[in-house]
This record gives C-alpha cells, sequence and structure tokens, in this order.
C-alpha cells in the first residue's frame, strides 16, 4: 500500500480534497441562516460616582458565524488546489526531502480559524482573547514546520519544536474548558453539540500530532513520508468537515 502512494496520487487526492473543502464551503454559505456573534472588546473605564476605574466593554463587531466557517474551508481549498496545479513541482520536491512547507502555512489559517469559531461558541467574545487563541494554534503549527527543516540537519530527531508547538496548542483547550467548566458551573451549561465539538475537534487535533511522531518513528507505513503525508489530507478534510458540519447541524440550520 505504501508503494502505491506516488506524487501523482497525492496530486489527484489533493484535487479532490480541494473540491470537497470548496463545495463545503459554498454549501455553508448557501443552506445558513444569518448567525451574527459580537466581538467585543474590554478597557478601564472611570466611574466619577465612585471615582475609580471599573471594567468596561464595547462591542466592536458582530461576526457572522458561517462566513467564520466557511473560510477555513475556503482557505484548505485553496492549498490543496495550489499544490496540485502551480505549485506541485515545489511541492513535490519538497516532499521527497519530508518536508511540507504549505501544510503547516494553511492549518497556520485553517487551524487558527477553527479554534476562534469553537472559542465563540463557548462565549469568548473578547477580541485580544480571540486573536491570543488564534495566534497560539498559529504558532503551533509553524512549529511543525520548524521541526520539518530543523531535522534535515540532525542526525538525531530534534523533537524540541515539537513540544514547545504542543504547549503553545493545549494552551486555547485549556482555555475553552475552563469556560466550557465556568458555565456549567454557574447554571450556565452549553448546548449539547459545543461539547460534541469540543471532544471531536480536540481528539482530531492530537491525531495530526500523533501523525508527526509515527512519520518521525518511521513506524510500519509511515515509513515513507508520503504516507504521513495521504495521512494529513485525511484528516484534515474530516477535521474541518466535522467542525463545520456540527456547527450548521446546532446553530445555523434555518
Amino acid at each position: 500500500m505504501t508503494k502505491a502512494i506516488t506524487p501523482q496520487r497525492l496530486r489527484r487526492f489533493n484535487i479532490i480534497a480541494g473540491f470537497l473543502h470548496l463545495t463545503q464551503g459554498l454549501a455553508v454559505l448557501a443552506l445558513s441562516k444569518e448567525f451574527l456573534l459580537p466581538v467585543s472588546g474590554s478597557y478601564l473605564s472611570f466611574n466619577p460616582a465612585t471615582q475609580s476605574l471599573e471594567p468596561a466593554t464595547k462591542v466592536l463587531f458582530d461576526l457572522s458565524l458561517p462566513l467564520l466557517i466557511a473560510v477555513f474551508l475556503f482557505i484548505c481549498a485553496a492549498a490543496h488546489f495550489s499544490v496540485a496545479t502551480i505549485f506541485n513541482k515545489q511541492y513535490n520536491a519538497h516532499l521527497a526531502k519530508g518536508i511540507n512547507i504549505a501544510r503547516w502555512v494553511e492549518y497556520s489559517f485553517s487551524a487558527s480559524i477553527m479554534i476562534v469559531a469553537i472559542a465563540l461558541l463557548v462565549g469568548i467574545y473578547d477580541l485580544m482573547s480571540l486573536l491570543m487563541l488564534f495566534g497560539l494554534v498559529a504558532i503551533m503549527n509553524l512549529l511543525g514546520w520548524v521541526m520539518e527543516v530543523h531535522n534535515q540537519t540532525t542526525k538525531k530527531t530534534s523533537w524540541l519544536s515539537y513540544w514547545i508547538g504542543c504547549l503553545a496548542g493545549a494552551i486555547p483547550w485549556v482555555v475553552i474548558a475552563f469556560v466550557l467548566w465556568l458555565g456549567a458551573n454557574n447554571g450556565s451549561e452549553a448546548p449539547a453539540f459545543v461539547y460534541g465539538i469540543f471532544v471531536s475537534i480536540f481528539l482530531f487535533f492530537n491525531c495530526f500530532a500523533l501523525n508527526m511522531v509515527l512519520q518521525y518513528k518511521k513506524v510500519g507505513p509511515w515509513k515513507n513520508y508520503l504516507y504521513g503525508e495521504l495521512t494529513y489530507i485525511i484528516l484534515s478534510l474530516v477535521a474541518k468537515s466535522l467542525l463545520a458540519w456540527q456547527v450548521f447541524a446546532g446553530t445555523l440550520r434555518p
């Protein structure tokens, strides 16, 4: 099976994945009702009555959840189409070295938007908090790029960037879990579908990390880097599709 995974087959898989992401993004936009969430900013406001500074919150803008979901699907589609067409030569050359720059750049945007969507669903509306969550997941994925580039120059696999990336990627899940717990502990439990999203996407995020370990440990078919690449394509498609349609079923159905 491993020998059958060739650059030509990966190109076909990328084209198929691109069309599936694109189709789903268009479907989400076409089928969803409008669903706006307030993105706010916090600051200190002077209260003349008490002569003290007090925390204040202001809604900065409303964010369309259907558009947010569609955006990460469109980003994935664009990445798959680009590596299958105009950047296919560079893509194959990088794969031969055990590197896929396009993957990590795409994930740094798409996975980061996914975590923002999940954060919004649990009630994190503060713009700076959302930006920090976005940034942490982006850093986690860019460290995957660092991992692959750095290990081009080492005789023994260095896991430093991997573990730093895991730490960065774990923090958003801790934050989201705390907000879920806080709400439930104060009589405002999130809907069941939100817990389903939290558990399922958390598990899928960890599958990406496991795939990298299996690649570098060269376990079974993962001895072939292309097998791990195919696994990344499948994991990405399933995880993003799962999030999109769980959100649609829970909040966006007309």
